[in-house]
């Protein structure tokens, strides 16, 4: 899925657009039990309860494509009887109607969601009437063929509010706050089937994840049935060691500078994509050959790819790889951070056959806070040094 079909599916989150049909909770103890169960049709809730429950759903499709959200396609062994995507596909047809299919779907989370504290899992089911785009973009409300249904799941910490004082208005005064139980944005959770080119795919499934580097990957593969690719500083980790390995001795300070100029450069060419640019195997030799690589050097890149990638990283977003804030350099001692665009401005030479990093310094330095003049001034009435 890319940025705009997400879009449009959460543009569903609205009293306005609002397309789910049904919504199920199950509120779940530190200590794995049910305390209480939710199954109303979700437009049954009050308006605050509704705006509440959009604000749950909205988050569970938010964050970076690549980071927070995952594009996973299930394996075909979990679309066959008793898989996965089989079991999604029969609980979004119940509907969520379904209470021995509803029992099944909160234990298994229950069982393999391995949290300490309280929760709520959080479950709905909507059926989006998707209308067509005319050649301009347009949507055309009134011509559409296909319904997307789909399930969107979200599991959310449950945690004691803080103790403190409070203004009582009844009696006019402040006094103890009474602590209770608040639900906070969900950790994770997960949309069946993806909306992929704007219609139903149910070999995928779309997955969130609040932590880009917690991703609970035995949680996705016991509840899902599927495979995440590599954290985000996995993936950068990975692009780093393909880079520096292949490259070896002509892995220079200027040759990575020149990679992630390139890279940079690919980002803001692509900004208004919906689909973040990512580099497949081809594309990072593609890059390898440009900047100093052999064919020989490359001879076993494949197969490092595919080790360092796993068998379920076919590509590396480049959003990932690339910090688009600074560009770092690091030695034991010390840390040269600038901004991407500012990396020409550092110089390497070799000054009485050591080799230094050169920064040019104006008239604007400061150290700590402090303003200092970066050279000795001549003093021509005196002729000292100043």
């Amino acid at each position: 899925m890319n940025k705009k079909e997400i879009s449009e599916i959460k543009k569903q989150f609205t009293p306005e657009n609002c397309s789910l049909t049904r919504i199920c909770g199950c509120y779940v103890d530190g200590e794995k039990n049910k305390k209480t169960e939710l199954k109303e049709a979700f437009l049954s809730l009050s308006e605050e309860e509704m705006f509440k429950y959009f604000e749950i759903l909205k988050k569970t499709l938010s964050g970076t494509i690549g980071r927070n959200l995952l594009d996973m396609e299930f394996p075909l062994t979990e679309e066959a009887g008793g898989g996965a995507q089989e079991y999604l596909m029969r609980l979004k047809k119940s509907q969520l109607k379904d209470d021995e299919l509803l029992d099944e779907f909160y234990d298994k989370i229950i069982e393999n969601f391995l949290y300490p504290e309280n929760y709520y899992i959080v479950i709905i089911h909507g059926a989006y009437d998707i209308p067509k785009k005319a050649s301009d973009g347009i949507e055309m409300f009134d011509a559409s063929d296909d319904v997307y249904e789909f399930l969107l799941c979200s599991i959310c910490p449950v945690k004691l509010t803080k103790p403190g004082l409070c203004y009582n208005e009844d009696t006019n005064t402040i006094e103890e706050r009474i602590r209770d139980w608040f639900v906070e944005v969900p950790v994770t959770g997960f949309l069946f089937p993806a909306f992929t080119d704007r219609n139903t795919d149910i070999h995928s499934v779309l997955y969130y994840s609040k932590n880009p580097e917690e991703l609970n990957a035995d949680f996705a593969r016991l509840l899902l049935g599927c495979e995440l690719p590599l954290s985000a500083s996995s993936q950068k980790e990975t692009f780093n060691t393909l880079i520096s390995e292949t490259l070896q001795g002509e892995c220079t300070y200027e040759t990575v500078k020149t990679i992630h100029q390139e890279l940079n450069d690919l980002l803001d060419e692509r900004k208004d994509d919906p689909n973040p640019p990512a580099l497949d195997k081809n594309d990072v030799k593609r890059l390898l050959l440009e900047n100093g690589a052999t064919e020989e050097t490359l001879e076993h890149f494949e197969e490092e790819f595919e080790q360092s990638g796993g068998n379920n990283q076919t590509s590396l977003y480049v959003s990932n790889v690339v910090n688009r804030r600074k560009f770092e350099i690091k030695t034991p001692n010390i840390v040269i951070s600038v901004k991407p665009e500012c990396a020409d401005l550092i110089e390497t030479r070799m000054l009485d056959g050591r080799p230094y990093f050169v920064i040019p310094a104006d008239d604007s330095v400061e150290v700590n806070g402090i303003p200092v003049h970066t050279m000795q001034r001549h003093d021509e009435d005196s002729g000292e040094t100043v």
